[in-house]
């Protein structure tokens, strides 16, 4: 979570690869505002989709306003759910064209001083061909602290649609904290598809800070 009163935001660039088709977009940025200790506000900017593949659209994506909140800890295990919803803002043939809700649950346990467990059940309701494609998520994936301020993760996720094959990706990530605080941060990330209907793969570049843009009064 955010601590109250400040505001993050995480930026990043993707290049995917998907089915003979390729994009990359960006800037990813998700600006998140911490209006309590257990409660922050969600604001995603739209994306900028560039289709390398002649023919295909490019164009700006939609936005989307969401609200996360801490439910945990519970024996152990933080618990946070994230409720938003993405508005037709978009260029066409790049936005949904609808208002599309969606719902995470995530969750992450210590396992020891350097390892950790996290994962996430979603419910995502894309638009596609005028109707919403109701698509459960589930991700599981294992940190390792390589040292105070660099960590490296692996990643899997599946995507099940109610409409479509079932996607599954192996995502690899290492993070490196900077500052005297660690309020900036650096990733990178490569993801393979390992079935038909997900990505061939997906490669990307994140950076993200925080500032205190409220002073609590003790």
């Amino acid at each position: 979570m955010v601590p109250a009163g400040s505001v993050q935001a995480e930026n990043g660039f993707l290049d995917t690869a998907s089915q003979g088709q390729g994009t990359v977009d960006g800037p990813e940025t998700l600006i998140r505002f911490g209006l309590t200790s257990r409660t922050e506000l969600r604001f995603s900017v739209p994306d900028y989709y560039y289709n390398v593949t002649a023919g295909d659209p490019s164009g700006f994506g939609d936005l989307a306003l969401g609200v996360k909140q801490q439910l945990g800890p519970v024996k152990g295990f933080d618990i946070s759910a994230t409720v938003f919803l993405t508005f037709p803002t978009g260029a066409g043939g790049i936005s949904s064209g609808s208002y599309d809700p969606a719902l995470q649950v995530a969750w992450s346990h210590g396992l020891s001083s350097k390892w950790t467990a996290a994962g996430m059940l979603s419910v995502y309701t894309p638009t596609v061909k005028g109707s919403h494609n109701v698509t459960g998520e589930a991700t599981f994936l294992v940190d390792r602290q390589l040292a105070p301020i660099w960590d490296a993760i692996l990643e899997y996720a599946g995507d099940f649609p109610e409409r479509g094959g079932s996607r599954h990706l192996l995502h690899f990530a290492t993070t490196l904290r900077l500052g005297k605080q660690q309020l900036q941060q650096i990733d990178f990330h490569y993801a393979v598809g390992l079935t038909p209907a997900a990505p061939a793969h997906y490669v990307g570049l994140g950076y993200s800070f925080r500032l205190q843009a409220i002073r609590h009064q003790p």
